[in-house]
């Protein structure tokens, strides 16, 4: 019997030869070719008959910012989504109960410094977090790699010295400050944390029974469409930024230190773009400071609206309200540190 079979159909004695539902689609298939091309036809038409009355100089500022951040910013998205959707996929847990020592203070820096060889976004690092402690992995380990692995692996680290060229000291910042903070949490859990809730989940994107090929192309069509809407909220934000707020409050906001941290430590959190994308919208960000960017890049990956969401959701309301709070404090703090030392 084939794989097909195996996962749409399980034979009963009275059940037709071949079911009914095979040869059909899901009812979503109809209908989104459609919803592509009447949003391609709305934007072709739309570009007819606007274009000639959008000449105005900040018009063209604007669109130049949001496209700008959009291209250099969708290869590294692109590979980043793919990276941490095979991860997810092929990677058992197994392997983590292997690799990281027994004693949990000792396994919280070797679980921060895995994300640097396993790159996963931050809406898949909750989810591989749950599956780690469900394997018995200790939670502070599993903590650590939480924030660890969407801030500080190659390719977020790649990104982030395109977004800023000939700032190498930027780069070693935002990898420095990301992993202190991350190990720093997990520490802290062992101390000051309580055991994570015993309802933690472990639902795969994909239906129980379904190959790995399945899961990770699941996991690439999930996590693309929602990194990408965010990274456009992203450009939007940073673009409307940069031409409706008069340059001269944005420069004075700039010359208050901690006040200008506070306001990017808050706009990375509201925000919420993906760690592949934040860095071109941190360096969009021309009259505030270096260390406040690396704030912004350091609390980013770490604390925002989906991820609180989504760590409520799977380790309980408890959890979020004493996690997210630390989580965000070590990353300001830390940021600031660093920044001062390197930038």
């Amino acid at each position: 019997m084939s794989d097909r079979t195996a996962l749409d159909w399980t034979a009963e004695p009275d059940s037709p030869v071949p079911p009914p539902t095979w040869g059909r689609r899901a009812p979503e298939a109809h209908v989104l070719p459609w919803v592509f091309a009447a949003l391609a036809g709305f934007l072709l038409i739309g570009n007819l008959l606007l274009s000639p009355h959008l000449t105005a100089p900040a018009v063209t500022t604007w669109s130049t910012i949001f496209v700008t951040i959009c291209v250099q910013a969708i290869p590294f998205l692109v590979l980043g989504v793919t990276l941490s959707a095979a991860v997810t996929a092929f990677v058992p847990p197994s392997f983590f109960e292997r690799a990281l020592p027994r004693r949990p203070y000792a396994a919280v820096p070797v679980a921060g410094a895995a994300g640097l060889v396993l790159p996963v976004r931050e809406c898949a690092s909750v989810r591989v977090a749950a599956r780690l402690m469900a394997h018995g992995v200790a939670p502070p380990a599993a903590l650590a790699f939480l924030p660890a692995s969407p801030a500080a692996n190659p390719v977020v680290l790649v990104a982030t010295a395109v977004a800023f060229p000939g700032e190498p000291l930027m780069v070693l910042a935002r990898f420095g400050a990301s992993l202190v903070v991350a190990v720093l949490a997990g520490w802290a859990w062992q101390v000051l944390g309580r055991p994570v809730p015993p309802r933690v989940t472990t639902a795969p994107p994909v239906p129980e029974g379904a190959t790995r090929r399945a899961a990770f192309l699941a996991a690439v069509r999930h996590d693309f469409l929602h990194a990408g809407g965010f990274l456009v909220i992203g450009g939007l934000a940073a673009a409307t930024l940069n031409v409706v707020v008069p340059r001269s409050w944005t420069t004075s906001l700039g010359e208050v230190p901690w006040l200008s941290v506070l306001v990017l430590a808050l706009l990375a959190v509201v925000l919420s773009v993906c760690s592949e994308a934040d860095a071109f919208v941190a360096a969009s960000l021309t009259t505030f400071s270096p260390t406040a960017k690396l704030v912004f890049l350091v609390v980013g990956p770490m604390v925002d609206l989906k991820l609180i969401a989504l760590q409520a959701g799977t380790f309980g309301r408890a959890f979020a309200a004493r996690f997210v709070p630390l989580t965000l404090t070590l990353a300001i703090v830390v940021g600031v540190l660093v920044g001062r030392v390197l930038l």
